[in-house]
């Protein structure tokens, strides 16, 4: 078999077993895992948050089958191993933490598991390559950690995590189809797939779906390391930042509401109606036109990040500089629209 037609399979069994999945966990798992209305959270009624479930069981299972029928190399096969181990870690402690909440975990111990998936990642050869040690693997430290929390903290509406976890994932698989970053290709196809079979369940009216923060944090840790896993340009040094616009938007989420916080007096790991989102919403826009909004602002920076890995320096350095004046624009606007 070709090459794409085995990432094809590997996307479409990560669809089917994801999609299949779910109506038989919301069965058997919605009374252990649910998602109650709060003051931070005003959907109607008891949702079953059961989406992690689904999406970890279509990725593992996805890779699972397409390393039976496929010999990899060993090389290939060391960072799946670190993947799995690391991705488990954090869909397990997503998972604990779903089913007891309200309470949920503690913030310090989920980042006590975050980190330890990291140093995982790390053993297995997943780690940031353009910095020296000790500095190269303190920096995926909290590339992991960041960026983990940062898909977890905008999952606020309905298709807004998932699309940009399957947008990204994209990316990821266009920018490694040429390379021999195997772990990459198979990796982003598969969660690509895992993203298109839980997506109509997060926006339908009889099967409603939410991912929990046991799939939240799984996509955020999973586009983490698939980021870290090409060196994007051989010749444009600067290509290596291009992940930051791939994700610009979670990571914008993030900075944003934790200046907001802190500027506040708030602690930024407690939570508040103060994302970019919930923002445009009291400005009128509808959740739809939002997300909308939001899913082409994401295609517009992967455009540009794809630019820049097949441009020179001089590009590059013009647009970073506008994507940060474009999101540096947009928060003073959310800031002075608020007062």
């Amino acid at each position: 078999m070709t090459d794409l037609l085995l990432y094809f399979l590997t996307f479409a069994f990560a669809v089917f077993i994801t999609a299949a999945s779910l109506p038989y966990l919301r069965k058997c798992l919605a009374s252990r895992l649910a998602d109650a209305p709060t003051a931070l959270k005003n959907h109607q009624g008891i949702i079953p948050a059961v989406g992690g479930c689904a999406v970890a069981l279509g990725f593992f299972a996805s890779l699972t089958f397409i390393r039976l029928i496929t010999a990899f190399p060993t090389g290939t096969l060391k960072n799946l191993r670190g993947l799995f181990i690391g991705g488990a870690i954090i869909f397990a402690a997503g998972l604990i933490d779903d089913i007891k909440k309200p309470a949920g975990l503690p913030p310090f111990v989920k980042l006590s598991f975050q980190f330890l998936a990291a140093v995982i990642l790390i053993n297995y050869d997943i780690r940031i390559q353009f910095a020296q040690q000790p500095w190269g693997d303190i920096l995926t430290v909290l590339w992991i950690c960041g960026l983990t929390n940062a898909l977890n903290l905008i999952d606020i509406m309905d298709g807004l995590a998932v699309s940009q976890a399957a947008l990204g994932a994209a990316t990821f698989a266009i920018i490694s189809l040429p390379s021999e970053y195997i772990y990459v290709n198979f990796a982003a196809a598969t969660l690509l797939g895992t993203c298109i079979g839980f997506w109509p369940y997060n926006h339908s009216k009889k099967l409603k779906t939410f991912l929990g923060d046991s799939g939240s944090n799984l996509l955020g840790f999973l586009l983490a390391a698939l980021a870290l896993g090409t060196s994007y340009s051989a010749t444009n040094p600067l290509a290596v930042f291009v992940p930051l616009i791939i994700l610009a938007l979670p990571i914008f989420d993030t900075i944003f509401v934790s200046i907001a916080r802190i500027s506040k007096g708030i602690s930024p790991l407690r939570g508040s109606p103060d994302h970019f989102p919930l923002r445009i919403e009291r400005l009128g826009f509808t959740r739809n036109q939002i997300l909308i909004l939001c899913i082409c602002a994401a295609l517009v920076y992967d455009a540009l990040a794809y630019f820049i890995i097949k441009n020179g320096l001089l590009i590059s350095v013009i647009i970073y500089a506008l994507v940060f004046l474009d999101l540096l624009i947009f928060a003073a606007f959310l800031m002075r629209s608020e007062k």
